[in-house]
């Protein structure tokens, strides 16, 4: 009897246990656990508890935590690099001077297709001194790598950017086969791309990149004669390569789609998004669009593209298929409040496990955030980059933060980041760069290169941390502001000139005023026409003289927040100036446009 009444109260006393454990769950939580619970209560005390098993959809983005153990923010790898001549058969057969004169850039405009000159390398692993005894390279007196400058914008700049492939027989460093080695030439402080990678590493929901500084000498034997002597290329950020050995080391898929975004909107792309089995697939426009750099079988973004772009198909049910919403609203409020613009269209990677449905943003490069007070003395800002607005041209965006619950969400998860986004935090963590960049950025060869001198290099990193504020305001003020729009183009109709526009949508449904000019200059001075208009998307003017014009668009709520156009018309000198179009008008009547 005594048996039975132990085993009653051991009981009654487990059951109010989990009765107290649920109450204090979330009702997500609690769902998650029901089935443990009840396997707890039906089992005998020696049987064996199972964890219930996920969904493969309803898996958080985790990292590998022990990855970033060797990313110590005060310390320096020192690379040596032998530059030899290599063979034309693999697009080596390059001098040094032919790899640093590769452009992948012209004026505002990638150029698409082009093909950068590779050389072959030795890759040695050091100290101050040189090459050092056990490290990487040591003994290796043929090249064990290939090296070849990297990115888009920044093969113009007078200070480039490297990527150095090792050769399977040369091993790996720190897991890596492929080495970036990132200049971050607009970057004065060399310490953002660092920053940012840093801080995402201790963010839930999101996979981060290992970051390293690294100190890059080069021996260029390609001269004649060879070059002796290493040349100091002074202070790099070595940023993690994602690919399938990055997928493997953060515990990801590697077998999954993984897709770099060379400039890709979320639209469908039909004649370069095709299925691998098409006979019009074509892998190097593809690339326009996407970077492959996973598993080929497209059928799952194919499928995703579609959906997005089919208004007939409700976004709430995209968006749960196909995306997962904590690394979204992380992703993009980490964007939003860091002030990293550039992210529309590039600078982020979708990674989809393959049995899997949903698409991940991985982020990459970060070197142009936290800038925005000192950015318009380089390349202004156009008039719609901040908030929700810099995000309203892409599709997927523009669609999901239409509804109000996603907003809302994307809300708590910016509160979130901003009690993580300290000043405290991100100035205790500058100031560990800082003992670095001092160091480097401040001795030639970098100091030649550097950006308004060394007092404008102690006021950016005085400054930094107040940008987290500053993006949140300007948060704040995008939600009371009509979104920005498209200007179309104009047609002749009847013998005038028909002018239109996208809405510009206001999430508190105001009315809008638009106003319309034309002018002869993109100044707005001399100007021919000027209506306004409420809430009309499109006006007709007199056909106008044979000549050069420019238009533009403001919109106005009626709170009188204004917003302008997408459209960026860019002048002789390869300046931009946001917010307008340019039309030319021919002897015959025609309208043409850039």
């Amino acid at each position: 009897m005594k048996n039975i009444l132990k085993i009653l109260f051991m009981t009654v006393t487990g059951l109010f246990l989990i009765y107290v454990a649920l109450l204090s769950l979330s009702s997500a939580e609690a769902v998650d656990q029901k089935l443990n619970v009840a396997t707890l209560i039906a089992t005998p005390d020696n049987a064996v508890v199972k964890e219930a098993v996920q969904d493969i959809d309803n898996l958080p983005l985790k990292d590998n935590p022990a990855l970033y153990a060797d990313d110590a923010p005060d310390s320096v790898v020192y690379m040596y690099v032998t530059i030899r001549k290599g063979d034309a058969s693999d697009n080596t057969n390059h001098t040094w001077q032919e790899v640093n004169e590769s452009v992948k850039w012209e004026g505002v405009a990638p150029v698409y297709g082009a093909v950068v000159a590779r050389a072959e390398a030795i890759l040695q692993i050091g100290d101050e001194n040189g090459p050092v005894p056990g490290e990487l390279g040591y003994e290796d007196l043929v090249p064990n790598a290939t090296i070849q400058i990297r990115g888009n914008s920044t093969t113009v700049k007078p200070q480039k950017s490297y990527k150095i492939e090792l050769r399977s027989r040369a091993g790996k460093w720190r897991g890596q086969t492929t080495i970036n080695l990132i200049k971050s030439f607009s970057d004065v402080i060399r310490a953002r791309n660092k920053l940012s990678f840093d801080l995402m590493e201790q963010l839930p929901n999101m996979v981060s990149l290992r970051t390293q500084y690294v100190r890059l000498f080069v021996r260029d034997e390609t001269t004649d004669p060879p070059k002796i002597a290493f040349v100091d290329y002074g202070l790099f950020t070595q940023v993690e390569q994602v690919n399938r050995a990055y997928l493997k080391n953060h515990y990801l898929d590697p077998d999954a789609q993984l897709y770099k975004a060379t400039f890709f909107e979320f639209l469908r792309y039909p004649d370069q998004i095709r299925l691998a089995s098409d006979p019009l697939y074509d892998e190097a426009e593809f690339s326009k669009i996407l970077e492959i750099k996973g598993n080929k079988d497209h059928t799952k973004l194919i499928q995703m593209l579609e959906d997005v772009n089919n208004p007939s198909v409700p976004i709430e049910q995209t968006f749960e298929k196909y995306f997962n919403a904590e690394n979204y609203f992380t992703w993009l409020g980490f964007n939003i409040l860091m002030g990293n613009l550039d992210t529309q269209s590039q600078n982020f990677i979708l990674y989809s496990p393959r049995n899997g449905n949903k698409f991940y943003f991985i982020p990459w490069d970060y070197d142009g955030d936290l800038g925005r007070q000192w950015q318009d003395q380089f390349f202004p800002y156009d008039k719609f980059e901040y908030g929700i607005a810099n995000y309203w041209g892409v599709p997927l965006h523009n669609r999901v933060l239409k509804v109000a619950r996603y907003r809302e969400r994307l809300d708590r998860k910016i509160s979130e980041l901003m009690d993580f986004l300290t000043p405290d935090r991100l100035n205790g963590m500058l100031q560990e760069y800082k003992k670095v960049t001092d160091l480097y950025t401040l001795q030639m060869p970098d100091l030649y290169y550097l950006h308004g001198g060394v007092s404008n290099y102690q006021n950016i990193y005085a400054g930094v941390a107040k940008e987290i504020e500053m993006n949140y305001d300007l948060y704040r003020e995008s939600l009371q502001t009509p979104m920005p729009y498209f200007l179309d183009t104009p047609d002749v109709i009847d013998g005038s000139l028909v002018f239109s526009w996208g809405e510009a949508y206001d999430f508190n449904a105001q009315d809008i005023t638009y106003k319309l000019e034309v002018a002869r200059d993109w100044e707005f001075q001399d100007i021919v026409s000027s209506q306004t208009f409420l809430n009309q998307q499109s006006a007709s003017i007199n056909m106008l003289p044979p000549g050069t014009y420019f238009w533009k668009v403001t919109a106005t709520n009626e709170s009188g927040k204004i917003q302008y156009p997408f459209n960026v018309y860019v002048d002789a000198e390869n300046l931009p100036h946001s917010g307008m179009k340019y039309l030319y008008i021919t002897e015959d009547g025609k309208v043409l446009e850039e």
